[in-house]
């Protein structure tokens, strides 16, 4: 276990570097911060620190750089998550307030993050799977022609057209659209399924192909929307930090592009409170040189999707943690309100 000397050294030494982008060294430490010890005292702790892998000499420089051992002790030890002041929530909540659907929120809180944090944004769709419904509507556009409308409680909105065997009259289309409310109105998908297999014997028989028809149509949607989406933005923002990546930009742009990859590290964040992956902790070889932090969103306690930012390991965790958190809060109040 380091000493809560050389924990401080650790933190002023991550503090800096993250601040002027320069190694550090011992006399610049001493004269920055009040450490109480001579600088000779802190390069013995920092040679400590460099022994223990938690700081590293990128070149002959004096100077030292944490690694992503020394990052993530600073992440789980010695950064609280920095709160946003009241004029950046008040930003966050004008921003998000105007929203006019799903894909405004998701499109508005990826420009956001990316805005707040200088770093890339990634926002997941909310999952289909953890959704409920909160609504089907069956339009008839023709005598044998129907809309079939699903919206779900995080404001997804899903529409198909479906082409009924036999005419199907108004009568008909409020009773099956009040029955089938009445099964499925407030449960989640996954049990949709179950509650409806027996609703076309409850018709005459004359109806049931339409009825079966319109099922098989909603049922189908719920498959196909399963496929997870997300929106990510900010990209240009990675340029700025093009000393940061050991090489070359481009692994990290094609891990980007690659939605998969991005999604599971979104799923690696926790329901609740704030995910950082540093490094090489990152799975995926082209995100070696990032961290991604993240944290889930949704209404009511329940996370229904997950969002975050990716940049390099020498960021403003407090600042970007804080951010995230605050983000993630806003986009469920609006979910929980829409």
């Amino acid at each position: 276990m380091l000493s809560e000397r050389r924990l401080e050294v650790l933190r002023a030494i991550v503090q800096d570097y993250v601040g002027t982008e320069e190694p550090v060294g011992s006399k610049a430490l001493t004269e920055r911060h009040k450490l109480g010890v001579s600088p000779a005292t802190v390069r013995n702790d920092m040679a400590v620190l460099e022994e223990e892998g938690y700081i590293a000499q990128p070149h002959t420089s004096a100077g030292r750089i944490p690694t992503d051992k020394g990052y993530r002790l600073f992440v789980d030890k010695l950064a609280g998550v920095k709160p946003l002041s009241s004029p950046e929530r008040r930003a966050i909540q004008n921003f998000l307030d105007g929203a006019v659907d799903l894909d405004d929120v998701v499109g508005r809180t990826v420009r956001l993050l990316a805005q707040l944090t200088r770093q890339v944004a990634v926002v997941q769709y909310p999952s289909l799977t953890r959704s409920t419904v909160r609504h089907v509507e069956l339009l008839s556009l023709a005598p044998a022609r129907l809309m079939l409308v699903l919206i779900t409680d995080t404001g997804r909105v899903e529409q198909r057209m479906v082409d009924c065997p036999a005419p199907f009259g108004e009568t008909s289309l409020a009773d099956l659209r009040a029955r089938l409310n009445s099964r499925v109105v407030g449960r989640r998908f996954a049990d949709v399924p179950q509650l409806v297999q027996d609703l076309p014997d409850s018709f005459e028989a004359e109806d049931r192909g339409t009825v079966s028809t319109v099922l098989a149509t909603l049922l189908e949607t719920l498959v196909e929307e399963t496929e997870e989406r997300l929106m990510i933005g900010g990209t240009a923002n990675l340029t700025r930090f093009g000393h940061d990546f050991p090489l070359t930009i481009r692994p990290v742009l094609e891990a980007l592009e690659e939605h998969v990859v991005l999604l599971k590290l979104l799923g690696e964040a926790k329901e609740s409170g704030v995910t950082v992956r540093i490094g090489h902790e990152n799975a995926h070889e082209g995100l070696n040189s990032t961290s991604v932090v993240s944290v889930g969103y949704g209404s009511g306690g329940e996370a229904v999707a997950k969002l975050g930012v990716v940049g390099p390991t020498r960021m403003d965790y407090p600042g970007t943690m804080g951010a995230v958190r605050a983000v993630a809060r806003y986009v469920g109040q609006i979910l929980a309100e829409s």
